[in-house]
This record gives C-alpha cells, sequence and structure tokens, in this order.
C-alpha cells in the first residue's frame, strides 16, 4: 500500500498516535476498541467513540480502509470493546453499504462532529457483542 499523502490525513493519524491515543487510552470511561495486530498478533487498543444499541456497538471510521484498526478487523474480526470502563467480546463487520453520515447523526454529538471534520472517507463499523 503506498504511503498516505493527504496532508489532513497524516496530520491527523500523527496526532492521534502520538499525543491523543495514548491521553485517552489511560482514562477509565474512554470508549476503546481493541483488536488483533495483523502482523504482530499483539493486541490493539484505539479509543473511539460511538454508542451500544442492544446488542451491537456502532462506531464510524474517520478514514476507512485506511485506518489501521479497520484493516486489523478485516486480518482478525473477533474484538472487545470496553464500554464505560467493562470489557465485551465481539465480532467486528465493516458495512460499506451504510451511510455513514447518517450513522453519524445516532452517535454520541462530539465525536460525530469531529469525525465529519477530520474524516477523509468515513466506514461505518459494526461490533455485534457476545452474550
Amino acid at each position: 500500500m503506498p504511503r498516505p499523502t493527504d496532508p489532513r490525513f497524516r496530520a491527523t493519524t500523527a496526532f492521534q498516535r502520538h499525543v491523543a491515543n495514548p491521553l485517552m487510552r489511560r482514562m477509565p470511561l474512554q470508549t476503546l476498541l481493541e483488536t488483533t495486530g495483523r502482523v504482530s498478533g499483539l493486541p490493539r487498543r484505539t479509543p473511539v467513540g460511538g454508542r451500544r444499541t442492544d446488542g451491537s456497538f456502532w462506531l464510524v471510521s474517520e478514514f476507512g480502509e485506511r485506518s489501521q484498526y479497520v484493516r486489523n478487523i478485516k486480518a482478525d474480526a473477533k474484538v472487545r470493546v470496553r464500554i464505560r470502563g467493562r470489557w465485551h467480546t465481539g465480532t467486528a463487520h465493516l458495512l460499506p453499504d451504510d451511510d455513514p453520515v447518517a450513522r453519524l447523526r445516532t452517535l454520541p454529538r462530539g465525536n460525530s462532529t469531529a469525525v465529519r471534520l477530520l474524516g477523509t472517507s468515513l466506514l461505518t463499523v459494526r461490533v455485534d457483542l457476545d452474550r
């Protein structure tokens, strides 16, 4: 895959990787998505915004298939989600046919606004939580 050259993508992912994510992962009530690294096999935790609805957790990736956690999901769909401090296991599904802009209207406003402003290629992700 060629190196991304979009300045917004590069600036946002650099900020997330080096500043925001390390801080947010430490916040006990921050929602986290844990995937398995497709190369390393190690757990990878990413702060996300989304909403639990019945037996699923919904989120929108701001960089679609360019997001590292989406690439990890493509390799192994088994994930964990920390919601309000509790871990839940589940299976992630990438939904390219879902309308991510409409989906963002159903998710928490603060994160949805940031995703709309910073995102370049939105992709809906649904995690079906194990019961």
